[in-house]
């Protein structure tokens, strides 16, 4: 292995500086005692008591969960049976037109899935709140979970679902008994990147959503035109630290998976 030079080591840390010292930043002046942000006095979790008290950013947070788990489970089900048409039919005629129609989602810009999607809603004369942010979550998701799922898929060693049909299983059981305790890890890895997704988005959300139907990014980025508190700063860094979870426990499931395929 070829060792790092001194350029490419200091390129590396001013580019992990530069990506991570405004994250460290805003988890330090968290615990800031002080009210004013740009002013330290000194260490306390006052603002994380605060933020307990704030209903609001409660009931926000609350609904960007929902949000979270609803979205995702759709997205991951639809995305997993996308893989599957794509993994097991080879060469269907309009195979080229499906892929890209999944796909799309991830190369598509935020404010043109929104708008699109803002215009479906309207043209359908559909009330916009809960149920139509998860469909847009789970819209723009979908090819993630798909992506993730297929390249379990590519590398299945199909004699064992050959074996269990042989013995009489029906396609959906052979699925249900032999395939998905197979690709569980990249299911559950899938599952937890659309999660993360729909509790980071901002954009799709605002164009989805309707009155009393306000996700947590949106509840804080209207905070902050009014001003940037340490209480906002705990509501980041309580985010930061369930997407940081919800990172390496997929990160954990995909490397098992890649072990237990290798």
């Amino acid at each position: 292995m070829s060792r790092l030079g001194p350029g490419l080591i200091l390129a590396l840390i001013v580019g992990f500086a530069f990506l991570y010292l405004p994250i460290l930043t805003l988890v330090a002046y968290s615990f800031n005692a002080s009210r004013l942000v740009t002013v330290w006095g000194g260490f306390s979790a006052h603002w994380y008591g605060a933020l307990m008290r704030n209903e609001p950013l409660l009931d926000a947070a609350w609904l960007s969960i929902r949000l979270g788990f609803a979205s995702a489970t759709l997205a991951t089900i639809l995305g997993t049976l996308a893989a599957l048409a794509l993994a097991r039919h080879g060469r269907f005629r309009g195979r080229t037109l499906f892929s890209g129609m999944v796909l799309a989602p991830l190369v598509m810009p935020e404010v043109v899935t929104g708008l699109s999607l803002l215009l479906l809603f309207v043209a359908a004369d559909v009330e916009r709140g809960f149920w139509t942010v998860t469909v847009a979550h789970a819209t723009f998701s979908l090819g993630f979970a798909c992506i993730v799922v297929q390249s379990r898929l590519a590398g299945f060693d199909r004699s064992l679902e050959e074996a269990a049909q042989d013995l009489g299983a029906t396609p959906f059981v052979t699925f249900w008994t032999v395939t998905l305790p197979l690709i569980w890890p990249a299911v559950a890895a899938a599952w937890m990147l659309a999660f993360t997704l729909s509790l980071d988005d901002l954009v799709i959300a605002s164009f989805t959503t309707g009155p009393g139907a306000t996700t947590l990014p949106m509840r804080l980025y209207s905070a902050v035109k009014l001003g940037v508190s340490p209480e906002i700063n705990a509501a980041c860094t309580i985010m930061i630290g369930a997407v940081a979870v919800v990172v390496i426990a997929a990160s954990l499931l995909l490397k098992r998976e890649q072990l237990a395929g290798s």
